[in-house]
């Protein structure tokens, strides 16, 4: 008789092909529209304030793993991301020594200090964007517009007037025109000024399967009805399509509350995350002195996935199930 032999492995006994690089590489392909649109919106500038943080933060996370004698892993484009997207989330005008402190915030104290990619308990680039707002508040909010439509003119220098971004004139005014926030031609961080890019990206992620779709769609759908509660309890008129595309809330919600790392992964904590990312938009929103709150609203709620994965755990088959039926 023949013998058949049985493997016997730890698990998972279920894989595929996605590993950490390809993986951040998808992300680094899905957010060239809204980085091309930053630079054509800002110009040069915006160009060099992506460089330093890409660049800074690569940097910051091989001179740590060498000085610390930990394997290199600059090579999985996980620093490049967290560079790529905290440079999204800044300002043109940001002093390029302020953008190199975040990006070293980001890596050295956000995630290597706390033992590497997938150990951090907070997304980095968010991280370093909380912390350059907190310590480098006036120059984090000084915003520009381009003079003229230059947002297709090609790469070229900052010639620009400041201006307040669409969600503040939203806020103050409760109007600014839907079409320049959905394309980008508007003041705001390099990344945040064209809802357009970014769902084109976001559209590749999902094709992708590189994101779940829920977290996003959730945390969307919560913040426009907690929008439109708010517009019926106030009477105060905060237009849904404008607060949808204005502002880091489509950025957020596909590229960075999505992030493996600090999101649930148990699919009722993906819907509470979802949930809580929205109350908590429309709270720093609605009710804060910032038109803005998503990184603040990120950043929370990455402090409760502990707590909500602890009670959102599926319970093991057969676990405290009845015996004999």
């Amino acid at each position: 008789m023949e013998e058949k032999l049985l493997n016997v492995s730890s698990s998972p006994h279920v894989r595929d092909n996605s590993s950490t690089k390809s993986i951040m590489r998808d992300v680094v392909i899905a957010l060239v529209p809204a980085t091309l649109v930053g630079i054509c919106n800002f110009g040069t500038r915006a160009l060099l304030v992506i460089l330093t943080t890409c660049v800074t933060c690569v940097l910051a996370e091989y001179i740590w793993q060498r000085l610390m004698k930990q394997p290199v892993t600059t090579s999985d484009f996980s620093a490049l991301v967290t560079g790529l997207l905290l440079a999204l989330n800044l300002p043109a005008t940001l002093p390029l020594w302020m953008c190199v402190i975040g990006g070293i915030f980001a890596i050295i104290i956000a995630k290597q200090l706390f033992g590497g990619l997938g150990q951090n308990f907070m997304n980095p680039a968010l991280a370093g964007r909380c912390f350059l707002m907190l310590s480098f508040s006036g120059a984090m909010t000084s915003f520009v517009i381009a003079k003229g439509n230059v947002i297709w003119g090609g790469m070229q220098a900052i010639d620009g007037i400041s201006s307040a971004t669409p969600l503040m004139q939203v806020k103050e005014n409760g109007y600014f025109d839907l079409l320049k926030m959905f394309l980008g031609n508007t003041a705001g961080t390099i990344g945040e000024t064209s809802a357009l890019a970014i769902l084109i990206g976001a559209a590749y992620l999902l094709i992708r399967k590189v994101i779940d779709w829920k977290i996003p769609v959730i945390y969307i759908l919560t913040f426009s009805l907690f929008d439109l509660i708010y517009q019926a309890a106030t009477g105060v008129n905060m237009p849904l399509l404008q607060e949808l595309c204005g502002g880091g809330l489509m950025l957020g919600a596909f590229f960075m509350a999505t992030d493996y790392v600090t999101s649930p992964i148990t699919p009722k904590g993906k819907v509470i995350f979802g949930i809580m990312l929205g109350l908590f938009t429309g709270l720093f929103r609605f009710f804060g002195e910032s038109a803005e709150g998503v990184s603040f609203a990120i950043i929370i709620c990455n402090l409760c996935v502990p707590l909500i994965e602890r009670f959102t755990i599926p319970k093991a088959f057969g676990k405290e199930g009845k015996a004999n039926g």
